[in-house]
């Protein structure tokens, strides 16, 4: 017999004796009192034993509720002592809390995992219920819409005046494209999912700006190829052609015409149109070395543009900016002070890693300040300003000049290759370096205002 069972058995005893006594003693006034106490006795013995019989009821209540308020820090042990079947059951309880305990122990840490991996993935992630209650935004969604904090989805109206209808309304589409104030171009696609009976709009946001770059440059480059190619195939076997012409003029027509004798009295050449024969001659000489001049020159022009086409891939490594920028702000400073250029050289306080190639970056910078100086030529009090910062935690190079800006239609076109608005320009110097840029991984930008100057940017 186990403890539970004795412990039944004297209480069952001890009630059988206290209400013999009860019985024993009878309505006797004499032992009224004794008979008082006897009967409090009783009652407490009969709550004890409702209350021992019971323990197992409560002590499923109580497992219950800790699985339902998910509080599996109780344990049952209290009760061990009474008998195997007791020990067993606690032991069974205690399991599964247990059980309980480590599975949301991993939700929690899955939840975390998936939270930080939302919160530094580049797509930007905003999810928003049916009252346009924001539940879900990551740091790359507020960074692509230029916000800091997103509570209602209304809050981008101020920003983005038509973006809430557009995720919203009722010509809402899974996919489309959006450029934000800023200049950015966003890939934007939206699905609705149900949870648990609300409907959630889920919405993903990419910067596609750097990939259409990028097309336009491939674009780009497979033309100059293609250009290339064939005027090197047309203008190569004339250049050769016209220099064989040339050689035959020269020593087989020109040595074997008769001599021009212009003495008074002379006699008239064998042939009668010598002097004619002489000035063509002459005259097809000069056109021949005209073609083969221009020929030769479109030769190296298209030639010149090889480079755009074959920039090396970038060997990358860490730089430390200050360096960087006081050696190429001292190959252009003499230059600059002879024109009477103001050049601030503003670098941060601290060490500023970049992950660049060194000598294309130098390229670059040296070709953003010799175009920041030839925008200056007309300037009155011409200053350049070349800093290094931090725009979030993404290092930054700006390269700003208080000339006469870029007009409107020009600046969609300036990375245009090929395309200038200077005199003597090949216009492939803006390409090139926004090329190098994306080929290290960062972009080149531009911002400018008509009267007051330029900006390019080398977000890294």
């Amino acid at each position: 017999m186990n403890h539970f069972a004795w412990g039944i058995g004297w209480r069952m005893a001890l009630l059988g004796l206290l209400a013999g006594t009860m019985v024993y003693i009878g309505p006797a006034s004499r032992f009224m009192p004794l008979l008082i106490v006897t009967s409090l006795i009783l009652l407490l013995v009969a709550v004890n034993l409702y209350q021992y019989v019971t323990g197992v009821n409560r002590k499923l209540t109580y497992f219950l509720e800790s699985v339902r308020y998910s509080d599996f820090a109780i344990s049952f042990n209290a009760d061990s002592k009474l008998g195997p079947s007791f020990a067993q059951l606690n032991q069974q309880f205690n399991e599964v809390l247990e059980a309980f305990r480590q599975a949301r122990a991993e939700k929690e840490a899955n939840l975390q995992y998936l939270n930080t991996i939302v919160q530094h993935v580049s797509v930007g992630l905003l999810a928003f219920d049916a009252a346009g209650q924001v539940e879900l935004v990551n740091q790359a969604a507020l960074r692509l819409l230029d916000t800091y904090r997103l509570r209602l989805l209304t809050d981008l109206a101020e920003q983005h005046p038509d973006l809430p209808t557009r995720l919203t309304g009722p010509d809402r589409q899974a996919a489309f494209a959006y450029t934000t104030v800023s200049g950015n171009d966003l890939a934007i696609r939206t699905t609705d999912v149900r949870l648990r009976g609300r409907l959630v709009t889920l919405v993903s946001l990419q910067n596609i700006r750097s990939e259409l770059q990028q097309k336009e440059v491939d674009a780009w480059q497979n033309l100059t190829k293609v250009l290339r190619h064939e005027i090197m195939n047309s203008v190569t076997p004339l250049v050769s052609l016209t220099g064989t012409m040339q050689a035959i003029l020269e020593h087989d027509i020109a040595a074997n015409l008769p001599p021009l004798d212009t003495t008074p009295g002379a006699s008239l050449p064998v042939l009668p149109n010598a002097a004619v024969v002489h000035e063509a001659v002459g005259d097809l000489g000069d056109a021949l070395n005209t073609i083969a001049q221009r020929g030769e020159g479109i030769m190296r022009f298209v030639d010149a543009y090889r480079n755009f086409t074959t920039i090396p891939a970038p060997r990358v490594g860490v730089l430390a900016v200050q360096t960087l920028m006081q050696r190429v702000a001292g190959l252009v400073r003499p230059e600059f002070d002879g024109r009477q250029i103001i050049m601030t050289v503003i670098s941060p306080p601290d060490s500023l890693p970049i992950l660049a190639d060194e000598a294309q970056l130098e390229m670059i910078l040296l070709n953003l300040l010799k175009n920041a100086g030839e925008a200056l030529e007309k300037t009155v009090n011409p200053h350049i300003r070349f800093e290094a910062l931090l725009d979030g935690t993404k290092p930054v190079i700006e390269v700003a000049d208080n000339g006469p800006g870029i007009e409107p239609e020009a600046l969609d076109q300036i990375f245009i290759p090929f395309f200038t608005t200077k005199k003597t320009g090949s216009g492939i110097g803006l390409s090139l370096s926004r090329q190098m840029m994306q080929q290290m991984g960062g972009q080149l930008t531009v911002s400018t205002e008509v009267g007051k100057g330029s900006t390019f940017r080398l977000l890294f």
